[in-house]
This record gives C-alpha cells, sequence and structure tokens, in this order.
C-alpha cells in the first residue's frame, strides 16, 4: 500500500520520496476549517497554491495529490491551476450530495485523477448514489470530521462499528481506491499505528495519511539552521519510521485468517476501550488523537 505524507516544504518531500512514500499532499482546504476543526488539535493548513509547483518539482515521481477547498463559486480556477502546477490526484473535502462531486468531477475534465473524501454524514447516506460516477478513482474516508457527524467520541469509531469497512466494500464493487484516516507510528497513539495498519490491510486499502508523528522531531524544532547532526537526526528516525511501518506491512500481510480475524476484534475492543475513556473524560467534545490527519 501507499503511504501519503501530507507537507508543503519541498525538501521533506523529497526525503519522503527517497524513503519510499508514495503520495505526497499539499493540503489546500481552509474554507470552514477553523470553524469545525479549531480548537481540536488537528492540523489545519497554511499551504499555499503556490507550493504546488515547488513540491512538484521535489517529487517528480510521487503521486502528488492536492486536497482543495469544498465546492464554492472559484473552484474551477482553483482546479485549473492545481493541474497546472502539477497535480496528479484532486482530492474534494466536505462534499455532502453527489452533484456536489459530479461538479468536482466536471471542472477536472479527466485532467487529473479524482478523490473524493467522505467525511460527513449526508455523503456516507448517499454513498451508492455517487460511488460509481466516471472520473471518480478513489475513496478516502475522513475521521476526523465523519466522527463527530456521525456522533462519536473517538476518531476511530467509524471504524470499529463497520461504518468504513461499508465504505470499503463499496469502494471495491465500484472499481475505486479505497484509503481511511491516518495513521501514528507503529507503537503510538490511543490506537496504535500496528492495530491500524492490520485494518488497512485487512479491508484493502490502499493509501494511508501518516499523521505527524511520523516528522515530529522536524516539527518540533530539532532541525534547526546551524544544527547538521541534528537535521541529519531527524532525517534518520524518519527514514526508520518509515521502514518499520513498511515492514509491519510485509509481516501483516501474511496472517492466516484466524490471525486477520483476532486483529480485528482486537481494534474493535481497543476503539472501545478509548472511546469509553474519552467520554468520561469530556463527554461532550470529541478528542484528537495521534493519528489525526484527515
Amino acid at each position: 500500500m501507499d503511504w501519503i505524507q501530507i507537507t508543503n516544504n519541498a525538501e521533506f518531500a523529497a526525503l519522503a520520496q527517497a524513503c519510499g512514500v508514495g503520495r505526497i499532499m499539499v493540503d489546500l482546504e481552509r474554507l470552514g476549517k477553523q470553524a469545525r476543526q479549531g480548537g481540536l488539535g488537528t492540523f489545519i493548513s497554511d499551504h499555499r497554491p503556490e507550493d504546488i509547483a515547488r513540491v512538484r518539482a521535489a517529487v517528480p515521481k510521487a503521486d502528488l495529490i492536492v486536497r482543495i477547498n469544498p465546492l464554492h463559486a472559484g473552484s474551477g480556477d482553483e482546479i485549473g491551476q492545481a493541474i497546472a502546477a502539477g497535480a496528479d490526484t484532486l482530492m474534494l473535502p466536505m462534499f455532502e450530495q453527489p452533484d456536489v462531486l459530479q461538479a468536482f468531477l466536471h471542472h477536472i475534465a479527466g485532467r487529473a485523477r479524482g478523490m473524493a473524501l467522505l467525511e460527513t454524514r449526508a455523503a456516507l447516506e448517499s454513498l451508492p448514489a455517487w460511488a460509481t460516477l466516471p472520473g471518480l478513482d478513489e475513496i478516502y474516508v475522513g475521521l476526523n470530521d465523519l466522527h463527530r457527524q456521525l456522533g462519536a467520541r473517538f476518531m476511530f469509531e467509524p471504524l470499529g462499528s463497520g461504518v468504513v469497512e461499508r465504505v470499503a466494500q463499496a469502494a471495491q464493487a465500484a472499481g475505486k481506491r479505497f484509503g481511511f484516516g491516518g495513521i501514528a507510528r507503529l507503537d503510538e497513539g490511543l490506537l496504535p499505528g500496528r492495530v491500524v495498519l492490520a485494518e488497512h490491510l485487512r479491508l484493502g486499502s490502499s493509501s494511508v495519511i501518516l499523521s505527524r508523528t511520523f516528522n515530529r522531531e522536524m516539527l518540533e524544532g530539532v532541525h534547526k539552521p546551524g544544527h547538521a547532526q541534528a537535521g541529519l537526526a531527524w532525517q534518520g528516525v524518519y527514514r526508520c519510521e518509515i521502514a518499520r511501518l513498511r515492514h509491519a506491512a510485509q509481516v501483516l500481510a501474511t496472517r492466516t485468517p484466524d490471525e486477520v480475524e483476532s486483529d480485528r476484534l482486537l481494534a474493535r475492543d481497543l476503539i472501545a476501550k478509548a472511546a469509553a475513556i474519552l467520554g468520561e473524560s469530556a463527554p461532550s467534545a470529541a478528542q484528537p488523537t495521534h493519528a489525526s490527519a484527515a
């Protein structure tokens, strides 16, 4: 499966590509996101349209994904500019009805791949009406917004309840690529990355977004001007964590059916426990996790 690294840093994007990360995302979504996710500890992008060309030049072999804003009056220009700058795949967030997704695909007009970010209750309910749309290449479940719209306390509850599996089945029946959520380092997160990865493989996922835990050392300022050794250190940690993730995927791919089922039950139990803990600590507010990414 492919890893997705969100970044507008061309140098970091090049490192990710060299480590085997096959997909890089420039995230232009700003409209409405602060109102939805502000104060929840989730990633709110400061990426700009001019970042696309710089990142494209740094990662000639990677699939360059651009998450645009929800459909609005200027979407045609936004989409055209992203494609002209080198985007391979465009992701539409926060749509609700099939006609909105259809308009997005019409703007693309076959010039790039279309990815639907399923993160609203209405989009989930109307899934059968849009999963087979021509020009749609991929369905990605965004758990940050979706779990709140479904009234869940923990981001991964839609995975434990079978919602994500239903989307996976619909995507596969329609011949679309499928992915969901974010993943933390293998041994980190309320739902450890290793458990999340096992579920991706069980469900036939083709992609997952790497959470900020993977480049934590860079984000915390370890890589500072004049600190060459520190710079090499965070890069080494990143290389190591991506290699560990890849190796874990290879090992998990060899599981027997009984082992796959055991891992599914483990994930379900851990999700239920995390949801209960979060419900006790903050019953009225959904909580972020280390896997918050989409």
